[in-house]
């Protein structure tokens, strides 16, 4: 009798303790680039991945010159609700990207990503005109909620980035500072939008489960290091 209940708890270690490491492993930080593939990634709208997009050294790189007419939005083909988004970006001289999130894929209601999904800027302050307006600035809440401080690197270095959000508590960190705070989807959340370029916009900022995008603004932007953790 002594025998199988040993028996009984070895097995009870080894199997429950197994389920419980896959647990542990199943919670912690998941790539959503490779390194070497957009596998996990499609152009908003389609199936594919435009030409314009290619996973090279280690980046995904947006080069306008190849794309021709082939190119569009990058979205992630998972949805998240509260996560926690680690990366790094760099931009080309004049150039402008964006890292949206929430975005909901819909594209016979909503033709691009910026439709329905807040944006943290990505951008050259300094040679693109977007510099010159308030809540339009790299690190910015896009139109919405301008930085605290401007930790950017010059173009051309990389740019860790954090985004958190979590039960509506929105966290922007930008080079190990953090630059943005705010709440979404409350009274202050919903007089933001009224007073932002998108306050006739019919389900901006509105959706709490949403997709990772990356922007095709027509400039060249590379982004790497890419990880999520669901919160």
């Amino acid at each position: 009798m002594k025998k199988k209940i040993i028996s009984a708890l070895l097995l009870t270690a080894i199997f429950g303790g197994g389920a419980a490491f896959a647990q542990k492993k199943n919670t912690g930080w998941v790539k959503l680039f490779d390194g070497k593939t957009t596998q996990g990634w499609h152009t908003y709208g389609k199936t594919g991945v435009g030409q314009g997009w290619k996973a090279e050294n280690g980046a995904l790189h947006l080069d306008p010159k190849a794309k021709q007419n082939d190119g569009g939005d990058l979205v992630t083909d998972k949805e998240y609700s509260n996560f926690h988004l680690k990366l790094e970006w760099k931009v080309a001289p004049k150039s402008n990207s964006g890292i949206l999130f929430y975005v909901h894929e819909d594209p016979a209601k909503y033709q691009q990503t910026y439709s329905t999904g807040p944006e943290m800027q990505v951008l050259d302050n300094e040679g693109h005109p977007d510099g010159k307006i308030t809540k339009h600035r790299s690190g910015d809440l896009y139109d919405l909620v301008k930085s605290s401080s401007e930790p950017v690197k010059p173009v051309g270095e990389w740019n860790k980035v954090e985004i958190i959000s979590n039960q509506g508590k929105l966290e922007f960190v930008l080079n190990g500072v953090k630059i943005v705070s705010t709440t979404l989807w409350d009274e202050h959340w919903k007089q933001l939008i009224a007073g932002s370029k998108f306050a006739t916009w019919q389900g901006f900022g509105t959706y709490k489960t949403g997709k990772i995008a990356l922007q095709d603004h027509g400039d060249e932007v590379w982004y790497r290091n890419i990880s999520i953790k669901e919160l």
